[in-house]
């Protein structure tokens, strides 16, 4: 008769046996205190946990997905929500409900881009955006994965050195940094209409600060070449507040 032992490894390896089609998503908040994850699949894909849950300074979250998933996770920060759900956040709120349920966050919000396979391409894409502005430091980190797998990231509290302009504060506490887009709302800055093409939308000097802060995220729409990472592993670590 097997021990105990060996019952538990060979119950780890069915389950990971099982799970090798889709790819696991492991959270971890290394925050000093709660946040939110908010979740969206993109068009046609699913959405874990409804979208959104709570989690304590210190706690992990494991998601299982299935293969050739893509979509969006951020961190939500100063949530407060009743028994039904609802509620509000000051930063990443998705329409004042905890389960956000198909709907993206509130910019402005440090957002972790992926696509984990596709029709035309078995590899994982990944980055961290600061496109949408800027709530608090996060990373996605490969679990193996083979040489070339890349960390994105933005481990730096950006809120410290955010320029006044781009600055949203609640309760007197500076909680998020606007993207330029966000701020300026001209197409120039949003890579929008006759900008909308790597030629003629170029980083601006908030891009070039937040590039020099953050060299392992997006800065602004163009930002392929240094930012976006591609592997092809099993698990990733999604950390809020990584430790530098």
């Amino acid at each position: 008769m097997a021990d105990s032992a060996t019952v538990s490894v060979l119950l780890l390896l069915l389950y990971l046996s099982a799970s090798i089609d889709g790819a696991q998503l492991i959270l971890v908040n290394n925050c000093r205190e709660s946040i939110w994850p908010g979740i969206l699949g993109t068009a046609g894909q699913v959405t874990p946990r409804d979208g959104g849950f709570h989690m304590g300074s210190g706690e992990e979250a494991i998601i299982d997905v299935p293969e050739k998933w893509s979509g969006r996770i951020w961190g939500r920060q100063g949530c407060v929500f009743n028994q039904n759900g609802k509620g509000s956040c000051q930063t990443g709120d998705c329409s004042g409900l905890l389960h956000c349920h198909g709907t993206g966050g509130e910019p402005p919000a440090t957002v972790v881009e992926m696509t984990l396979g596709s029709s035309s391409s078995p590899l994982h894409y990944y980055d961290v955006s600061l496109v949408d502005g800027f709530n608090l430091p996060v990373s996605m980190k490969p679990v193996g994965g083979g040489v070339g797998c890349g960390v994105a990231s933005c481990e730096v509290d950006l809120n410290i050195c955010c320029p006044s302009a781009l600055e949203v504060k609640r309760d007197g506490k500076v909680v998020g940094c606007k993207s330029a887009c966000l701020a300026m709302r001209s197409a120039k800055y949003c890579c929008t209409g006759e900008y909308a093409n790597p030629k003629t939308c170029k980083p601006t000097l908030f891009a070039n600060l937040f590039k020099a802060i953050c060299p392992k995220a997006y800065s602004y729409a163009f930002d392929d070449s240094s930012s976006l990472n591609k592997c092809r592993a099993s698990r990733y670590v999604i950390t809020f507040c990584p430790p530098k």
